[in-house]
């Protein structure tokens, strides 16, 4: 029997413990590493050539030590839209996460970099995002939950709804809510079916419709 292909990424880090330290995680959890770079510019570079299935990156690096990795990456996406981007913060900024997202939640990722130390988390969340899902860091989701929103189809949502897409904004599937909540993944799609007609969302594909509720979520 042939072996499943691994998982094709590179890895932008423009501090090199760091990127050496997610090099070494990676390959020792089965990943193909084709490429890793402290530069922007080169990593957008190594996308065109290797051609991976997921570009993690940090946001600020140079040449400008802005959003030079956020930017970079979402070339990547323009230039190879079957690629997943997971992009690694420093600091809690959830416009960021709405950069990322702005043109749809499908592939794409947002954890603080503190999360790489929880190899599981980290793991876990290069492999959704190579497989087509999203995943927003719980803390970034916790402050998006939080702050001040004008009025939306949202305020229609029961409490245990809300509880519901912030899991799904997290890019949890029905039975990882389901786990997470204590019930049984017939009541979570109950929850799901809920939240897409409240939200008007029930014309599209059901994975289409968990992208555009998250969307909704963060624009609210």
């Amino acid at each position: 029997m042939s072996q499943p292909e691994r998982i094709r990424v590179i890895v932008g880090e423009d501090q090199p413990f760091i990127r050496e330290g997610i090099v070494h995680v990676l390959q020792e959890s089965g990943f193909d590493v084709v490429g890793a770079t402290g530069d922007a510019g080169d990593m957008v570079r190594m996308a065109g050539v290797y051609r991976p299935d997921v570009v993690i990156a940090d946001i600020q690096m140079p040449p400008d030590h802005a959003d030079d990795g956020l930017r970079a990456a979402l070339q990547i996406r323009a230039d190879r839209p079957g690629a997943g981007v997971l992009i690694l913060s420093q600091f809690l900024e959830d416009s960021y996460a709405f950069d990322l997202v702005a043109d749809g939640a499908r592939g794409v990722g947002y954890l603080l970099k503190e999360k790489v130390g929880d190899l599981g988390m980290f793991t876990d969340a290069v492999r959704r995002v190579a497989s087509g899902g999203s995943v927003l860091d719980p803390d970034v989701v916790a402050r998006l939950v939080g702050r001040k929103r004008h009025a939306s189809p949202l305020d229609t949502l029961t409490p245990r709804e809300g509880q519901v897409l912030a899991l799904i904004a997290e890019g949890r599937s029905n039975n990882g809510i389901a786990r997470e909540l204590v019930v049984t993944v017939a009541a979570v799609e109950r929850h799901v079916t809920g939240i897409f007609d409240k939200l008007g969302l029930n014309q599209s594909p059901d994975q289409h419709r968990r992208v555009l509720a998250v969307l909704t979520y963060l624009r609210a």
